[in-house]
This record gives structure tokens, sequence and C-alpha cells, in this order.
């Protein structure tokens, strides 16, 4: 590879050669067992190779304007059931009267214990020992790079597609009738560009396909990033199997996913948004570009329940006593980076009074839907598009599920589940057709790292947080604006040759934790909502939404299509490198918030939190004997808005008393507000040294672990001994459970 990399800018190779041979679908098959923490079993890999695929991208907007809308309609998914078979009972010794070929109904009876336990170095090849060129010139052998990390490779093999009766129709030529590499290529090049409208087809056959005996067993080797495979004589993309079975195992220590215990105390191992994302899961293709559809069967414990980012409710199906298999699908291409899988012994929540399936209703159409439901042909790769289907783009509540330990049950039939309507309805209103037509929301353990991820189809949630929101703006996060949060701009997604990449300092643990991008991005659209007016701005987000869905898009995609889409004069000297240089290229807080600051602009809400300051510091300065005579203060309720606001306010000042600190703990009752309250109340805590109230602090530490970070700087910063002692007590308590990035960001603030 031609990438330079430089360990100490923590830089992120993508080594994938995409330029040369996309994945086009994946088929996993994957056991996950808690005793080894290891995940185990096949992938399949269905490949185009560069030729193919740049034509098709090169011409895919004039195909479309030129289709009929009739050619670009077709049938939307629906749950699509393929038998749960074991993959692994096949080899590349078998013959083809061996192979039993899968069909609705039928499962595979055969040993179910796998014939490749002690392959783990029998098919690999020390790159010494050969070289190899990525691309398609030279006398060497194409070498496919997938990126891969934390994983054990045991074996790769050509899978015998041709094995598969009925899929020799897909064979256009009619000198083709023997059994070769042209062949079976042949049959996987028309396989992944069969119609939209074939799509449970195509399932069915990527399935049988995916069960087919090896016919050969491929060189491979592994290093610290990537997994590079090759046949001997297949010199091109062209020539190199279209169809390959890698069978791998993950380790306990991948940085792709989690093994910890949930809030109950089971077990459970979860994706998290790992900055590597998902090569210690599975071998892939990691730039954004590789745009792919997927199938997966996953088996554990019956006790346990699986969820992924698929496009189908799963249901599990029993193998046999003690073992439940689980599938789902995917047929809109997405990148590899949003495959998302959760097993945990999780329990469906649902309202006393309904279901979710009940709210899952699909309303009349409303005068403002006029702006958004547009009947033209979608730019996109072809897939089966809900933007396309009448009854999808009416549908303001799609089915959704919520999920959590048994023990947070009345937590979530009190907030979470009456929240979740609502919250896709006010989607729909503003941007229309939501594109995925299901949602499942997991309540994850405490020391998943972040307050929360969104992923096509699953949503993760904090249990700190089960509101993602951004929180008023005040002086306290001014330092949050320190650092510019700059693009790539013309330079973004640039690659070598091949494909490969690098991310800047994708591997720096400290880009995990900062807020910068969220709250520029934030008052970014903010100013501009404000700027244009609400009717200008949302009419544009619908727009955006219908143009540019199931593609890939950067910053200046939206910039642009804003400015072209808005009268002249409400551009009011806008422009897409003023915007770069104001909030994206400067430091510090944008030019435009410093100017609305000063014109002391102020809603309602911010202004009652002033008088309510203004009482605190009056009771903060009064004796400790008043007057009996002397009114005693009267505090207004607050929301906890603005509650977080009061207590940054109050942050500001130089000295709280331990009696006004008390005082406005029993006021507010702040150790039972949200995590974004008692986070302020602990940095309160932590700066007044208020010993009375450490037991929050401990508490916080332990059970908000996501954002307990900042806390661990705090305590350490301040420098009192006492504080120290309580931050390395805590740590200790629970390093063992946290995710490994926070642990190592706090061992290096403790030690």
């Amino acid at each position: 590879m031609d990438i330079q990399l430089d360990p100490a800018r923590d830089d992120l190779p993508l080594m994938a050669n995409t330029s040369h041979i996309l994945v086009k679908h994946y088929v996993l098959d994957l056991d996950v067992d808690f005793e080894s923490q290891v995940i185990e079993g096949t992938i399949v890999l269905f490949l185009e190779d560069g030729n193919r695929f740049k034509k098709q991208n090169s011409s895919i907007k004039e195909a479309c304007q030129s289709e009929s809308n009739k050619a670009c309609k077709f049938g939307m998914p629906e749950p699509c059931h393929i038998p749960v078979t074991n993959a692994r009972t096949f080899s590349s010794e078998m013959e083809y009267s061996d192979f039993a070929i899968c069909s609705k109904g039928e499962k595979d009876t055969s040993d179910k214990d796998g014939n490749h336990d002690n392959q783990e170095h029998a098919s690999g090849i020390s790159s010494s020992k050969y070289c190899c060129d990525t691309g398609n010139h030279g006398s060497e052998d194409f070498l496919l790079v997938l990126d891969c990390c934390d994983l054990s490779v045991l074996k790769v093999e050509e899978v015998d597609v041709a094995a598969v009766p009925g899929l020799e129709k897909f064979t256009r030529s009619p000198e083709l009738t023997v059994v070769s590499e042209e062949f079976r290529n042949q049959i996987v090049r028309e396989l992944v560009t069969l119609p939209a409208n074939r799509w449970r087809e195509q399932l069915d056959y990527y399935a049988c396909c995916s069960q087919a005996p090896g016919c050969g067993d491929l060189l491979f080797d592994t290093d610290t990033w990537s997994l590079q495979i090759r046949k001997t004589g297949a010199q091109t993309a062209t020539d190199f199997p279209h169809a390959i079975r890698i069978w791998y195992k993950t380790k306990p220590e991948g940085r792709s996913v989690t093994w910890t215990s949930d809030q109950s105390g089971r077990p459970c191992v979860y994706t998290v948004g790992s900055p590597i994302n998902n090569r210690a899961l599975f071998p892939c293709q990691e730039p954004p570009v590789a745009m792919s559809t997927w199938q997966a069967t996953v088996r554990a414990a019956a006790s346990f329940v699986v969820l992924m980012s698929g496009e189908n409710s799963a249901k599990p199906t029993q193998l046999w006593e003690g073992c439940s298999s689980w599938y789902y699908y995917v047929t809109m291409p997405m990148p590899a980076s949003t495959f998302t899988i959760a097993v945990g012994c999780w329990t469906e929540m649902k309202m006393e009074t309904c279901s979710s399936n009940d709210l899952a209703t699909e309303g009349p159409f409303s005068p403002s839907e006029a702006d958004f439901r547009h009947v033209g042909v979608c730019s996109h790769t072809e897939y089966p598009c809900r933007f396309q289907n009448a009854s999808a783009t009416t549908q303001e509540i799609i089915p959704h599920r919520v999920f959590a330990p048994v023990c947070l049950t009345g937590a979530c039939q009190e907030t979470l589940l009456r929240l979740i309507p609502p919250c896709l309805s006010a989607a729909h209103s503003v941007l229309g057709t939501h594109p995925f037509s299901r949602l499942d929301v997991l309540i994850v353990p405490a020391n998943f790292p972040s307050l929360g991820m969104a992923s096509s189809f699953l949503t993760s949630v904090c249990q700190s947080q089960n509101e993602l929101t951004c929180r008023p703006f005040s002086k306290a996060s001014l330092f949050k604006f320190a650092c510019p949060s700059r693009p790539s701009k013309d330079k973004t997604g640039h690659t070598s040759d091949s494909g490969a990449s690098v991310i800047k300092h994708g591997l720096n643990l400290e880009k995990i934790f900062m807020q910068v991008h969220y709250l520029k991005g934030y008052f970014l659209l903010r100013f501009l909502a404000k700027r244009l007016g609400d009717e200008t701005y949302f009419s544009f987000l619908r727009k955006f939404v219908h143009t540019f869905h199931g593609q890939l898009i950067l910053s200046q995609d939206f910039l642009q299509m804003l400015l072209e889409n808005i009268p002249e004069e409400k551009r009011l000297e806008l422009s897409v490198e003023n915007i770069y240089q104001d909030w994206l290229e400067s430091s510090g807080i944008p030019k435009p918030l410093q100017r609305e600051r000063r014109s002391g602009a102020e809603c309602g809400l911010a202004r009652q939190v002033r008088a309510e300051v203004t009482k605190w510091i009056r009771v903060n300065r009064r004796p400790r004997k008043r007057k009996r005579r002397e009114k005693e203060e009267v505090f207004e309720k607050l929301l906890p808005d603005q509650l977080v606001l009061l207590l940054e306010h109050l942050l500001e000042q130089k000295t709280l008393s331990p009696r006004t600190l008390q005082s406005l703990q029993r006021t507010y009752h702040l150790q039972d507000q949200d995590a974004e309250v008692r986070h302020r109340w602990c940095e309160l805590i932590v700066k007044h040294k208020f010993t009375k109230a450490y037991k929050s602090v401990e508490r916080f530490l332990q059970e908000d672990q996501a954002m307990g970070v900042y806390l661990y700087g705090e305590l350490m910063v301040s420098e009192d001994a006492r504080q120290q002692q309580l931050a390395r007590r805590c740590f200790e308590w629970t390093k063992e459970q946290m995710d490994r990035s926070s642990a190592q960001v706090v061992a290096e603030m403790l030690f």
C-alpha cells in the first residue's frame, strides 16, 4: 500500500481497495458465545469488479432521468423468511451431490460442529513469500484487500455458486457451458444487479449461494489493519472469484464490540460505534463509498434477544433446546459502518394501554405534505425505496419497539414509550417520508461510551439520557468552542488509486469526548433557520432529504443546495465560503453568535432563569444569622433545561456556601433530576468541595459513565487530596466494566 501513516497523529487507515472491486452484499452466519466472549462463523462476500460498477455509477443519474416513474417504483420490502441453516457444514472437499439446496421450510440437518476447528493456520500465507499488486496491471496476482482488525481468520475459500440449481439462467453467454471461473462470476454479476422489484428472490438466492460448497481454498494474509486475499493466476479484479467465504472468529478484546453486563447484571454484547467501526466484527470494506446490502443469521442461547439494524422485526426460531436463531436483512445499500448488533437478555417494553404496533398507523395527507410528496424519480442506486411508495409517504409513525433490561420497565413506561410516537410524528411533519420502515430502540448499559448512537433501524440510548437534545447556550459552554471544526472541503474523500485512504486523527481517543462539532453544528442550523425564517428553512430541509436520500453527501452539498434554493433577498450576503470561515475554520465562538449575545436577545425562559440566579446570589450573601423580619426568597419551579442554565450561571460564582448548596439541592431535588442536571450539580459539588454531597458524585461516576469522563477531569484538576482519592476509588470500582477508550482516557488523567 502507498498509504503513509503517522502513528503519533493517531490516523485511522482505510485499507480496502474499493477502486478495483466492491462488495455488493454480505451474508453472515454467526454464533454468539458468552462464555468465551467470541462471535464465530462465516461471512460470504458477493463482489463486483471495478470496470462494471464505475460504468454503473457514471450513468446512474442519466438512467434515472430517462426512466419512467413506473420503472422506478417497486414493491416495498416485507418480512422475508430465510431458512435457518449453518453454512459451516459445507467444505471445499464436498462433492456437488452432497449439497442440499435451501428452500423455504427446509432446515439443514447435517453435523452442527463444522469441520474447521483446527484450521486456524492452514490456509494462511506469509506476505513475505509473495509479492502481489492490488490493481490490475503487471504480472502479479490481483489482491483483494479488506479492512480487518482484531479477528482470527481461519480459512478463505471460493464459493461454487454454480452448484445452486436454477442459477444457470443468469449466464447470458451460450458458450459458457463448462463450469469455470468466468461462469461463476457471470452468475454473481447477474445476481447482484437484479432489479429492485425482485429483492425477495435476490435474498433467497444469496442465502442459497452462501451455503453452496467451496471450490478451492484462497491464499490470505493479515496484518494490523487488513485482510489480503488472492487466487493464484487471477491477475485482475475481473478474474478474481466474485463469491468468497471467510471463516473467522472475533477476539474478546476486539474493539468493535463490548462484552459487558446490563443494568440487571445479565451478560450482553453490542457494537459501540468504535473509531475502527465494524472491522473487528467482520472483514469488510470500511470506506463509505462501499455501499452494500446484507443479511445475517445469528444464533445464541434461547434466553437472549438478538437485535440488529435490519429492515425486518425478527422473531426467534428455536433450533434445538436452549438455542435460538435470529434472521435480519437490509435491501437498502449502506456503508458497512452502519451495521449494528446487540445481544442480551433484553425485554420488549410495551405501553400498558396499547402496543407500539397500534401506534404505527398511516394518517391522511395534510396540506404541508404537498411540499415533500414528490413523484419524481429517485437519484440513488436502485433499491426498494419508501419515497416511491404512496402508503409509506403518509406513514407518520412507523412501527417501533423498545428493548431494555427488565429492571427499567417502569422508567421506560413513564417516559420513553410515550415520547417515541410524537417524536416520529414530528420528524415526519418536518422532513417527510421516513427513510426506514421501522425502528428498534435499545436502552444500553451504563458503560456505553456516549449518550446514544443512531443507526439505521436500531437506535441505542444511554440510560443517562433518553432524550438527545442540545441544551441552552451559556458562558459555561464557551470553552467547547476552543478549537475549529474544519472539514476537508474539496479534499474530503481523497483516496489513493486503489481506493485506500486515512482518517486523520481517527484513533485519537479524546475525539470521542469533544463536543465542538455537535455544538457548532446545532448553532449553525439554528442560525440559518433564524436568518431564513422557519418556512423557507424547513421547506429546504424537506427538499434536501428527498433529493439526497439513499446517497452519500458532504457538508458542502448541503450548504450549496441551501443557497441555491432560497430567494436572493433572503441570502443576506451568505455564501459557502463565509459560512466555512465563520463557523468551521475559526476557533472560538462564531461571529454571528457573538453579535447575537451582544444584542442581549433572550427568551422568556432564560429571563426567568436570570431572575432565579439573582435570588440565589442574594441568599448566598446573607449572613448565617438573619434578622427575623427578613423576607424568605420564593423560588419558581424550573424546567430541566432551565435548571441546567441556572446551575451553569451559578458555576460562574466564585464561592457558594455549604448552606446555599444544601438549600439548592433541597429546593430542586437535584439528586433526582436527569443526567444533564446532575452533571452540573456534581460540578458545583466539586468546585466548592461540598463534602456532604460527595455520594452524588460517586453515584454519577458509576451510573453515568458516558458523561463521567469530564467529571474525573474536574476532580483531578482541583488538586484536592480527598477529591482525587474519590476519583481513583470510583475508577477502581468501574474500570473493568468501562468502555476501553473511556477507561484509557481516565487512567491517563488519574495516574
